[in-house]
């Protein structure tokens, strides 16, 4: 997740430079993208060959773009190769932090914040400190914050690390239609919320409002006939999906001002999403508790109080969702995971009995 929009304010500065500024008056809202695009692939092309125990995964449960990360490693079953860090739910304009370890510190990394990490990798490195984000562990140095490429390459040039039954979530015959579906879900949904929410003017509120609602429409349609999003199985579409689904009540509707509908008045979609919640992987993995402390305690130029909301309630999305009858084989020829580690389980009180 980026700290800062990409939009400079008229002093030239953007909201990294600016503690709880992420909207900028007069102006939509346009992500930062300048990713480190780095790669860890299987043979090393670009100088990082996928090696277990070498990297961290840095994530935080509250960044929707983290916890694709967080579904897919699950799902595959990375977590003796590829260990995980998880930061606090908020940060400053400075970093990410690793608050909820003992002494603030990583236990792998020795270091307090993010930021590190990255100046590690480019002392000048004047961008967002985003998660999530691979860190190489001999050097203490970001190798990849590309969060996009990041879960594919998981699924592609981590195989030789896979856990048994681990499930093809990007199947080589079905690559070009996922590829469509997740920008399309990405451009209009990912995406669209910040839209709404950062947007710095009634006209750009109204247009992401409109675009957004248009792609939720869009999907609607798609899933009341179909499971899932590309072909029988859960694929990397889906997960890309469902981190936003799973925000959209708890945050996106009330904070962001998306309200046309809450996630629980459309139908299909509300189905779908308790459908991937109850499967193993990924309602898992989910702390709304961090989810609503980031959104609300951190966008202060939107929220100025900072007070979270205790709402809504949870216990709907442990509800039956009757999708089954739909078909579909949610890990097609593998299995599910197994039961989450204990030392990355989500807090008691955080998930949806809470």
């Amino acid at each position: 997740m980026d700290q800062s929009p990409g939009t400079p304010a008229p002093d030239g500065t953007t909201a990294h430079d600016r503690p709880g500024v992420y909207s900028t008056p007069g102006a939509e809202f346009e992500r930062d993208s300048r990713y480190l695009t780095t790669r860890i692939t299987a043979d090393g092309r670009d100088g990082w060959a996928v090696e277990p125990g070498r990297y961290r995964l840095v994530v935080s449960r509250a960044c929707p773009w983290a916890s694709r990360a967080v579904v897919v490693r699950r799902l595959l079953g990375l977590e003796d190769a590829l260990s995980m860090g998880i930061c606090g739910p908020t940060h400053d304009e400075r970093s990410w932090t690793f608050d909820l370890d003992p002494g603030g510190v990583d236990p792998v990394l020795g270091i307090e914040r993010l930021r590190d990490a990255y100046l590690r990798r480019d002392p000048d490195y004047s961008r967002g400190i985003t998660v999530p984000a691979i860190v190489d562990v001999p050097s203490g140095a970001v190798v990849t914050n590309d969060f996009s490429q990041m879960t594919l390459d998981l699924s592609t040039q981590w195989t030789a690390h896979h856990r048994p039954g681990a499930p093809d979530l990007y199947p080589e015959a079905m690559r070009g239609e996922i590829d469509e579906v997740a920008a399309e879900i990405y451009r209009d949904v990912n995406n669209g919320v910040y839209r709404c929410g950062f947007a710095g003017s009634q006209r750009a509120y109204d247009r992401a409002y409109d675009r957004l609602f248009a792609a939720l429409d869009r999907l609607e349609e798609r899933l009341t006939a179909r499971r899932y999003l590309v072909g029988d199985t859960i694929t990397e579409a889906d997960v890309r999906l469902f981190t936003t689904l799973v925000r959209f009540d708890v945050v996106y509707h009330g904070h962001f001002k998306c309200n046309r509908h809450r996630l629980t008045e459309m139908p299909a979609l509300w189905a779908y999403a308790r459908d991937l919640f109850q499967t193993p992987g990924f309602g898992d993995t989910v702390d709304f508790v961090h989810v609503k402390q980031h959104y609300y305690g951190v966008h202060r130029d939107i929220n100025p109080s900072g007070i979270v909301p205790r709402g809504p309630e949870l216990h709907g999305w442990l509800t039956p969702h009757g999708r089954q009858a739909l078909g579909g084989r949610p890990f097609g020829d593998g299995t599910p995971p197994g039961p989450v580690r204990d030392d990355e389980r989500v807090p008691e009180g955080h998930g949806a009995t809470g």
